[in-house]
């Protein structure tokens, strides 16, 4: 069934990810706050441009937003040009963005209160995966919403997953974000350690990523680890963005993160040496600067 999609933020993950909906036949309108990245957008991909988030999620069934922060949703969603002015009785708000559980209930409660159903629902598998169609996402909100928006979420996933009630999804989000944090921690000293002993990274990662330390990192970042290359990816200011809200979280629910609260202060370091802008797995830098 074609439906008439909103998709509000554009960057690297929400660009491509708007793609695969139109690509499956949905009318979908696209709005970034850069203008020429929603221009670009609609020359490459069949839809419209709106001027504001209200603007694009009139007469939507589904609208979808993929921003940077709580702020950022604030703005697009409740603001004074948000999409909470325009969204119809009935229609599924979608965030795939990496925010807070707090803010995530509180447009859920929102929704309700202006006739229309709300999902937190944050990704994971990074550029890579967008591209490619093949996220991962897991979805905080009620069953029956659920239901009616998956096929539409489906468009540019591998794995989706209700979770539980609103906010599991972020929740959720924080447990991989914890996990990935740790995995390349432990990939760069294991990487590092390799280098200096003279072993080939390649023979060493084919036969070891076969085992029980396989992962994700493992197999995607350890060549560009080895070889110092950090320009692309999931930006270490992203990660510290989410890390934050991880361990603000940690402090609500009384659960100890001392590890993550380490590498969170590793990558603050990365960004002392510039490396904002570099891929999460540039933690290796540390170890290599010390020799």
């Amino acid at each position: 069934m074609t439906c008439n999609v909103a998709f509000i933020g554009l960057g690297v993950m929400g660009y491509p990810m708007a793609g695969y909906i139109s690509k499956a036949g949905h009318n979908v309108t696209v709005f970034n706050r850069t203008k020429s990245k929603a221009e670009k957008w609609i020359n490459e991909y069949k839809g419209k441009m709106a001027n504001t988030p209200a603007e694009a999620a009139e007469g939507a069934d589904f609208i979808f937003t993929c921003v940077g922060n709580d702020n950022d949703l604030k703005e697009v969603s409740l603001g004074e040009n948000g999409l909470f002015h325009t969204a119809k009785k009935g229609c599924v708000y979608i965030d795939n963005s990496t925010v807070s559980a707090e803010i995530s209930r509180e447009l859920y409660a929102a929704a309700k209160d202006k006739g229309f159903d709300f999902l937190d629902a944050p990704i994971s598998g990074g550029q890579a995966g967008a591209e490619g169609g093949k996220l991962t996402v897991m979805v905080g909100g009620d069953e029956s919403t659920f239901k009616k928006a998956e096929p539409v979420i489906d468009c540019y996933s591998q794995k989706v997953k209700l979770i539980g009630a609103s906010g599991s999804g972020q929740l959720t989000k924080m447990m991989n974000q914890m996990c990935i944090a740790g995995a390349v921690q432990g990939l760069s000293e294991a990487i590092n350690f390799g280098i200096n002993a003279g072993l080939d990274m390649d023979i060493v990662m084919e036969t070891i990523s076969k085992g029980a330390a396989q992962s994700w990192q493992m197999e995607n970042r350890y060549r560009t680890m080895t070889d110092d290359k950090f320009d692309y990816g999931f930006a270490v200011d992203w990660m510290r963005k989410d890390l934050a809200i991880v361990i603000e979280e940690a402090k609500r629910n009384g659960s100890p993160v001392p590890i993550t609260e380490i590498i969170d202060g590793y990558y603050a370091k990365v960004q002392e040496m510039g490396g904002n802008r570099w891929d999460s797995s540039s933690l290796i830098a540390l170890l290599k600067k010390k020799k």
